[in-house]
């Protein structure tokens, strides 16, 4: 797998190349780029993929600068990543983590043409729900964050309800999710890393701000959002697509907030059309 040196450290990336459109695929906590390998697999040849592993805890590679490793240190590191790849007219997609969304607030949003956001954190759920709420309580206590990825070895406890239960609806297979905790399990550095983003979580003030400045993102913005999500709130999906001026909401049935595994045939068809009909006639973005 390819790697990039971004200002924080190495990230590795998944590119499966050609000459179509960009799509830059983004996970959540404790995740990495295989949680959109359905998706990728039908977007087949028509869409160049672009799936980085970002340092949220399934990273093999310690970061060089921990202290990058924030909520907006993220994104901007996605920020970074577009430009050493120099990569253009960009489809920006998130699902899960929706600290993505402070580039298309703050920028720069220049190689950036469109964005999808897929059952994400929004507004104030940051961290959405318990699992989420979870990694941020224990990377308070000393020790804590250590237990919590052990006990992620066993399956009652993934798919407890409240936990791993509630991400999607259709089980992700045991040899994936074992190399997703597998780092933060083994590596005390990949926990500090996952420490530091966990203790980051944005202010009160700061998700006001970042919410208010999202209409000034012009480019065509997908929602998909999951009906019977039980992390993100489905008023989100409806208030998100509406913050943006050219934003539009799909809603999905049967799936929780892991769309790109309950429903990668439709997400696919989706982002795909997304892709061609709204991003592809809306021409080159001018700049930011």
């Amino acid at each position: 797998m390819p790697t990039v040196s971004l200002t924080a450290g190495q990230v590795d990336y998944l590119d499966t190349g050609g000459d179509g459109p960009i799509a830059v695929l983004l996970h959540g906590v404790n995740m990495d780029a295989t949680v959109w390998s359905m998706v990728v697999d039908r977007l087949g040849p028509e869409v160049r993929c672009i799936c980085p592993t970002l340092p949220l805890g399934s990273h093999r590679r310690p970061m060089d600068r921990p202290h990058l490793v924030t909520h907006r240190g993220v994104a901007a590191l996605v920020g970074e990543l577009l430009e050493r790849l120099d990569l253009r007219d960009v489809t920006l997609v998130l699902n899960d983590w929706g600290g993505a969304q402070f580039l298309l607030a703050e920028g720069p949003t220049e190689r950036i043409a469109g964005a999808a956001l897929v059952a994400c954190e929004a507004f104030d759920n940051f961290p959405p729900g318990m699992p989420g709420k979870a990694v941020a309580a224990s990377a308070r206590v000393p020790g804590m964050l250590w237990l919590a990825m052990q006990l992620q070895r066993f399956g009652w406890f993934r798919r407890a309800p409240g936990a791993w239960g509630w991400m999607s609806r259709t089980a992700v297979p045991k040899d994936v999710m074992d190399a997703w905790f597998a780092p933060a399990q083994r590596d005390p550095d990949i926990r500090r890393d996952l420490r530091t983003f966990a203790l980051s979580t944005p202010t009160t003030q700061e998700l006001d701000r970042l919410a208010s400045g999202l209409p000034g993102f012009d480019r065509p913005v997908l929602v998909v959002w999951a009906r019977q999500d039980r992390l993100m709130p489905r008023e989100h999906g409806p208030r998100l697509a509406q913050l943006f001026p050219r934003g539009r909401l799909v809603e999905v049935e049967d799936s929780f907030t892991l769309v790109p595994v309950d429903q990668p045939d439709l997400l696919a068809d989706e982002l795909l059309r997304f892709i061609r009909e709204d991003v592809g006639s809306a021409g080159t973005p001018d700049g930011a």
